[in-house]
């Protein structure tokens, strides 16, 4: 009956090699989180923002600026 040398090694150095390097194989670390945006204060931030055309007419009737008026009302209504 042959030994199927396929699945083991018949040096028994070479198992014990095998068995510990299956033993103490590192896995790999994932790597770090990169850091956090730091916030900025005052600063503003571009967003695309769905509003109704009349809301729109509204604080653009008065010219430059609108955006900042749009930003106080927002905040006002937030209450901050």
């Amino acid at each position: 009956m042959a030994m199927d040398r396929s699945r083991r090694p018949s040096d028994p150095r070479q198992a014990a090699e095998a068995a510990f390097k299956a033993v103490t194989r590192k896995t790999p670390e994932a790597p770090p989180a990169p850091p956090a945006p730091v916030a900025i204060p005052g600063a503003r931030e571009s967003v695309s923002l769905r509003i109704d055309r009349a809301v729109l007419e509204h604080f653009q009737k008065d010219g430059p600026g609108w955006q900042d008026r749009i930003n106080a009302a927002l905040k006002a209504a937030a209450g901050l």
